[in-house]
């Protein structure tokens, strides 16, 4: 096996433990409840003190990474994970619970932007977006495949055992990593910028936290809206503090690289209408068309499968047609797919259906590979830990987005009838983020025409001498 490949699949792993342990919960949230004798309401703490874990500590994975070696904290963050997910299992009230989520956060928030660190740094310019197709399929994944395996283990066996399965991919993944990864790290790291860690952990917790109760009952709504508007003001604080300091925390001057700074802002778009899908898809299924939890998950694990058929393919398509066509044109296919789902009917057959799903699994997936590597392509080897940490800030912001929308316009439309969720609300919601994908293509035409050529294979020997002359290159 190539080496991309073999270290692409490792960080995958573990990546895919990550993204399948966020949805397989939400299913079995009803079942936790009842053995923990609480309102299933309260146990939504779960769900947003992990991304409170989230919002705090991957501004400072980068730091991390660069002071202890990315192979190191890898693997740490996957120790920490594992146990946190160990934790879950053993927990017996609500405190124990949300405590062991809030520790798996913790690995949670380090094992995503380091994995996708440790592949940068080991992985050669020209096999990076072979690279990059592989972990693409986590986050396509996980929220596929994870609602059907939770009900699927929480009705046949007991929930605890979602959180146990983390166990032996943990251990294969610290193995793994131990056996087949180099560990890399920067020879001058400086000062962690604690007053910038400070204003991120606070801005973007209050924001992430708000976007994830937006709409939910959990909090009344102008206290929601004080709450994230609260976060918005000490981030805009942090900028300020980031234009007076030597190393900020989240590098904001990393978007005057257009490339970087196009998949920040046209990915942050195409990533709003996707995290939107997972919520409003099992939903409609299940609401609008009748189908039991187990049917609707093995109609939308096809989207999967379309995935994963893209991964062969990236590379000579992405060579052939190049970066900003492939962005421009495929953002409004890949929106285009999102908002026929608002198409569909009880009627529909479901050959049709799975026909949409698999096509447009496959257009996502593509879109995503190639919004991951522009996003590197002029980012040299001292900027790399710090541009992946505000790629993964951001993204993880743009998803939380995509959930907020996608509920709210389904809130929005059920208000406005008076009467229980109707099959027509749904249509309505995936019009709304179909249409903020699409407007992802006017970010991508913005790039110049031979953006990302050193990711392309014509240039592999000169990127691979640069890559080898970089002190700390792998």
């Amino acid at each position: 096996m190539p080496r991309y490949a073999l270290t692409a699949m490792i960080v995958a792993c573990a990546l895919f433990m990550e993204n399948l342990d966020g949805t397989v919960i939400a299913t079995s949230l009803p079942a936790i409840a009842l053995d923990l004798h609480e309102d299933p309401i309260a146990l939504k703490l779960a769900l947003t003190s992990y991304l409170l874990s989230l919002a705090v500590f991957i501004p400072a994975s980068g730091w991390v990474a660069d002071k202890f070696g990315t192979r190191t904290v890898f693997r740490a963050a996957i120790v920490v994970f594992t146990v946190g997910s160990v934790l879950c299992g053993l927990s017996n009230s609500l405190t124990g619970f949300v405590l062991a989520r809030i520790f798996q956060g913790i690995g949670g928030a380090m094992m995503v932007p380091v994995g996708r660190l440790l592949l940068l740094r080991s992985v050669e310019r020209y096999n990076l977006v072979r690279a990059m197709a592989y972990l693409t399929l986590p986050a396509l994944l996980g929220p596929m495949i994870g609602p059907p395996i939770g009900g699927f283990i929480t009705t046949y066996f007991h929930w605890r055992y979602i959180f146990w399965i983390n166990v032996p991919i943990g251990v294969l993944g610290v193995t793994l990593v131990t056996l087949c990864i180099q560990d890399i790290r920067e020879a001058h790291v400086p000062r962690l910028d604690i007053p910038g860690f400070f204003l991120s952990a606070i801005g973007l917790s209050c924001l992430v936290f708000g976007l994830t109760i937006l709409g939910r009952g959990f909090l009344p709504a102008w206290e929601t809206g004080v709450l994230m508007a609260f976060g918005a003001a000490v981030l805009g604080l942090y900028v300020w503090h980031a234009g007076r300091v030597e190393a900020p925390i989240i590098d904001l001057s990393l978007l005057k690289i257009p490339t970087f700074r196009v998949s920040v802002t046209g990915g942050s778009l195409f990533r709003i209408g996707v995290g939107a899908v997972p919520l409003l898809l099992p939903l409609m299924l299940q609401l609008g068309f009748g189908m039991s939890p187990l049917r609707s998950g093995l109609i939308t694990f096809v989207a999967a499968a379309g995935a994963m058929a893209m991964k062969a393919t990236a590379q000579p398509i992405i060579g052939l047609i190049g970066f900003r066509r492939i962005l421009v044109f495929n953002a409004v296919i890949g929106a285009a797919f999102i908002a026929v789902n608002g198409l569909l009917s009880p009627a529909t057959p479901i050959a049709l259906i799975l026909g949409i799903l698999l096509v447009g699994g496959y257009f996502r997936s593509l879109e995503f590979t190639a919004i991951n590597a522009i996003a590197y392509a002029d980012i040299d080897q001292d900027n790399l830990s710090r541009a992946v940490s505000f790629a993964s800030v951001v993204q993880q912001l743009s998803l939380s987005i995509g959930v907020a929308i996608g509920a709210g316009v389904v809130q929005v439309m059920r208000d406005s009838h008076g009467g229980g969720l109707e099959l027509s609300d749904f249509h309505w919601a995936f019009a709304a983020v179909g249409v903020v994908t699409a407007l992802s293509a006017v970010s991508f035409f913005r790039l110049a025409k031979d953006a990302g050529a050193s990711l392309s294979r014509r240039t592999a020997p000169a990127a691979q001498a640069v890559a080898e002359a970089k002190p700390g290159a792998a």
